[in-house]
């Protein structure tokens, strides 16, 4: 099977910055924006970019993950000469094939991807919020005659050590890669979105591995091995929305950002649509009792209380006398009576018991997966 471009999305993380919210689950399927997973956009970039071949790479926690990409019909990646594979680590005669870092999981993938047999290989992170056609990507890929292409973001100056840096050319070509340096040179941030060329890859990763060499991480290891080897590595500018929503802070952020309207994202833009799976849930009820106000409210959600500026995902239930305020509710929960709820993030399935109170101050409050809150055992 012959295939321009394959996409690997990198969907293993375990979130440890998350904390309670990927307990049981792996972050690219943390709930995002109401109706969506994180993972959504990655995929919809796919499918937006005329890419349909999809690997993903999971390890951490997988099942729900499994269940919600499932066959890839939400996203149009079933059918002939199309199709999205979940890729899970494995046991054979060699041992264990446990990960050991983001080109790690490509290596011990390499037998799946030879069988799509691509000329080029696009890499993404599964956590990220954002929309790119990667086929323009490629484009300059191809015109630069890159072995290699990142795409990068500008960031302020002040925040760029917390990034990997590229410092470039004028003609865009990379000449030196930096983790996280202390006196950054430059405020090209990665985004962690590769493009390699398939055959020049792949010989590095197997001669890297068969002389025991360390080439486990992209940003650590083959970056570095590319740019010490004098090969073509170009950056891709990308302008627009990107949020890498790793942390607690940066997830609540990205979701308060999503309500507006007018936000950079431009999620009601039908000809880049982001797509995820159907659920099938009755339109949501708002009670005599009930006001909704510069929110996000979907399918399955029962209102008695007060909203505003929150995010009500997927079968969210409100009894009478609560209020929620700058808040992201994940699907499922129940929020009992006379509830207040300020700056949180309130996890899947979680119970908030009457009369409770989960306010954020300076940190984010977080209720975690299926967490029961001022509701005895008994009561629940």
């Amino acid at each position: 099977m012959k295939t321009e471009m394959l996409a690997m999305i990198l969907a293993g993380g375990q979130g440890t910055r998350l904390g309670k919210l990927t307990k049981h689950i792996a972050k690219p399927a943390v709930p995002f924006g109401g109706r969506y997973r994180i993972i959504d956009f990655a995929l919809s970039n796919c499918t937006n970019s005329g890419i349909n071949t999809v690997g993903v790479v999971t390890q951490y926690q997988p099942l729900a993950l499994n269940h919600h990409i499932g066959n890839g019909a939400s996203w149009g990646l079933d059918g002939i000469n199309r199709g999205v594979t979940i890729l899970q680590p494995y046991s054979s005669s060699e041992g264990s094939k446990w990960f050991k870092g983001t080109s790690h999981a490509i290596y011990q993938n390499i037998d799946y991807i030879d069988q799509m047999d691509p000329e080029y290989v696009l890499i993404l992170s599964g956590d990220h919020i954002y929309k790119m056609n990667y086929e323009e990507m490629l484009r300059q890929h191809k015109e630069n005659n890159a072995s290699l292409t990142v795409a990068v973001i500008e960031v302020p100056l002040e925040e760029a050590s917390r990034f990997g840096i590229m410092h470039a050319d004028k003609n865009g070509r990379i000449i030196e890669f930096t983790e996280k340096p202390e006196h950054p040179k430059s405020n090209l941030a990665s985004m962690g979105i590769y493009i390699f060329n398939w055959p020049r890859l792949r010989e590095i990763l197997i001669n890297g591995n068969a002389k025991e060499e360390n080439m486990d991480d992209f940003g650590k290891n083959v970056i570095p091995f590319y740019l010490n080897s004098g090969e073509n590595v170009f950056t891709y500018r990308f302008k627009g929305y990107w949020k890498d929503v790793g942390t607690i802070d940066s997830l609540w952020e990205s979701n308060m950002e999503f309500i507006e309207r007018d936000n950079e994202l431009n999620i009601r833009d039908n000809t880049w649509r982001i797509y995820a799976k159907n659920l099938s849930s009755p339109p949501h009820f708002i009670t005599e009792t009930g006001s909704v106000k510069n929110s996000l409210v979907v399918d399955g959600c029962y209102i008695a209380g007060n909203i505003e500026h929150s995010i009500l995902s997927n079968d969210v239930h409100v009894k009478e006398g609560s209020h929620i305020k700058d808040s992201f509710i994940m699907p499922g929960a129940n929020i009992g009576k006379n509830v207040t709820i300020e700056r949180a993030i309130v996890g899947e399935d979680a119970v908030i018991g009457d009369n409770a109170e989960v306010i954020g101050d300076q940190k984010i409050a977080v209720v975690g997966y299926d967490e029961v809150i001022g509701v005895k055992p008994d009561e629940d």
